[in-house]
């Protein structure tokens, strides 16, 4: 640990409080003396003159199940502020696992799919050395070091898989299948779990549903059933407010299922903030209303930035999540001469044509070419700088066969890039100020060839605060600190207070940028070389601090890796219940 004494900063305490001038002294990892003038007593001093002194920011939805086992700098996430992450989202994880190998297969593919991330490095790198969550929970914090603390959920889908094998997929479970996922939730939770974490949104690249929209309400209420032993724990799910658009009926069927059960629900999606959807908007804030009405502690997800994406030939979801699963041929083609002469086939490009025009849905990029920007040509041939509808009028083609003249003429590594989603900026405000939301969603370590997650929780300081004034630097660092902090019961940080931990940003307003994303080729592709991921450059932070230790300094990480594995109140919970 490393003791340090912050002086003459502004502190913004992360609970919405009023910013004061104070200094902060931090020794064996834990806030110590908050006040002024304080004065070393032999730790090292760091001079915050001209800034503010925050608790570290929580990436409160984050994929790095995976890529925290290869890409250990979690880059560019200490540049910004982040000091914990949590893992193991909408239903994803990567434990427990089924004994055999075919089913653990299918659970490397959902991630592989889903979150964008290449087969080969999760298969290379992790050791797959568990079968139970809390096997694996010893095996990270054996092997992985990180600067970042993390905290993880266990998937559903991930427990599906484990008790029922490939057959999760395709049928309900039966009686002796559910009581083996409530006992494999039940370790999970005992070894220190957040929670449990669901999907009740997504299709595959064939169109599968997945695993868990097979699952009956005596599934869910048995495993409602254990949480409600854990009083420490979440339920953190995704429903569809994006492509099925069957959000409604979801939360009418968890409004049902969690009537009188005392657990935090955190629900992705739950307040739909993007303009295209408008029409099930009021639909999903009356259940929300009649949620919380019946006692029901429900907290809506939601991100404070438009979804956009790249689209792109060698990793991308975007096609078959647009309900297009011909251009998703491409995608899954093994190599870039397949790639070509798919995109050149005839026979090919008619089927493209008809899934853009019947099929492709209609709020979609690909409905859309006003919105698809031609601006990354791997050979630099061009055109750049114009829209995919600009460039098909131009040639009288259709908009699909455009694209395909367009890669084919840029080369197969080039990519398409869509403009954000319009959003409801008021609808977002008044979810920040809501006291039982979750924000800063980002999706950070998924979709690496689509966008970089990471890094955007700099727009709740710039766009938010000091460009556009629309809320206070207090709201904003509370909205990404001692509120998310409360919600997943991480009780010890997220606050600038005496005992709590020394996870700390220190930064100067007006240094501070989202920075454009850019590519670094670095990303193990399983076959001996490397592929490409978007990044971007630092915020910067002045320092950024994880259990007293800096992990960001002089404008780069600085190669420390304190980050620790982080549980809510459930291994104290789970010693009682040993004991009963």
């Amino acid at each position: 640990m490393t003791d340090i004494l912050i002086r003459n900063g502004t502190v913004v305490d992360g609970t919405g409080a009023p910013a004061y001038k104070a200094d902060v002294r931090v020794n064996g990892g834990v806030i110590t003396e908050v006040g002024a003038g304080l004065t070393s007593t032999g730790e090292r001093v760091f001079d915050a003159d001209g800034c503010f002194v925050t608790p570290g920011f929580i990436e409160s939805h984050t994929h790095y199940d995976g890529t925290m086992w290869w890409q250990n700098n979690l880059d560019p996430l200490p540049g910004y502020g982040a000091t914990t992450m949590i893992l193991g989202n909408c239903g994803f994880s990567t434990a427990p696992l089924h004994r055999f190998m075919p089913a653990q297969r299918e659970m490397v593919g959902i991630f592989s799919f889903f979150e964008d991330i290449p087969e080969g490095p999760f298969l290379q790198n992790l050791p797959w050395d568990w079968n139970l969550w809390s096997e694996y929970r010893a095996s990270v914090e054996r092997n992985v070091r990180v600067p970042l603390n993390y905290a993880a959920y266990v998937g559903h889908i991930a427990i599906r898989l484990a008790a029922m094998g490939v057959e999760a997929w395709d049928r309900a479970a039966t009686p002796a299948e559910i009581a083996r996922m409530a006992d494999l939730l039940d370790d999970a939770l005992a070894a220190g779990a957040l929670g449990m974490s669901d999907n009740m949104h997504d299709h595959d690249g064939q169109n599968r549903p997945v695993p868990t929209l097979q699952a009956d309400d005596a599934e869910f209420e048995a495993l409602f059933a254990v949480m409600e032993r854990y009083p420490g724990s979440c339920y953190q799910v995704i429903v569809d407010t994006f492509m099925r658009m069957t959000g409604p009926a979801n939360l009418e069927r968890l409004s049902r299922l969690l009537a009188g059960r005392p657990i935090k629900v955190q629900i992705a999606g739950a307040i739909p903030t993007l303009e295209f959807q408008k029409g099930i908007l009021p639909a999903m804030q009356e259940s929300v209303r009649k949620m919380r009405a019946a006692g029901v502690d429900v907290w809506p997800g939601f991100a404070h930035v438009s979804p956009t994406s790249t689209l792109s030939l060698i990793k991308s979801l975007i096609f078959a999540q647009s309900n297009d699963y011909v251009w998703h041929e491409v995608v899954l083609a093994d190599d870039h001469a397949q790639k070509a002469a798919l995109l050149a086939d005839p026979d090919w490009r008619a089927r493209a044509r008809e899934s853009w025009d019947t099929l492709a849905w209609g709020h979609s990029p690909l409905k859309n070419p006003q919105e698809l920007y031609l601006l990354d040509s791997e050979n630099g041939a061009g055109p750049v700088g114009i829209t995919l509808k600009e460039y098909a009028d131009s040639l009288g083609l259709h908009r699909s066969d455009a694209m395909a003249d367009w890669i084919l003429k840029n080369g197969t590594r080039s990519t398409v890039h869509m403009a954000p989603f319009p959003k409801d900026e008021a609808l977002t405000l008044e979810l920040m100020r809501d006291p039982r939301t979750v924000g800063n969603i980002s999706d950070a370590g998924a979709h690496l060839q689509m966008l970089c997650g990471g890094g955007e929780n700099a727009l709740l300081l710039t766009k938010y605060v000091r460009d556009e004034k629309v809320m206070t630097l207090e709201e904003a660092v509370h909205v990404m600190t001692g509120k998310l902090a409360g919600h997943f019961n991480l009780t010890d940080r997220g606050e600038i207070a005496v005992g709590k931990r020394g996870d700390i940003a220190v930064f100067n307003l007006d240094e501070v940028q989202r920075r454009e994303m850019e590519k670094a080729f670095d990303v193990p592709d399983g076959r001996g070389g490397t592929t490409w991921r978007f990044t971007r450059k630092a915020m910067p932070t002045r320092l950024t601090l994880v259990n007293g230790v800096p992990t960001f300094e002089n404008g780069a990480w600085t190669g420390a890796t304190p980050g620790e594995f982080l549980s809510p109140a459930n291994e104290n919970i789970s010693l009682a219940i040993a004991a009963e």
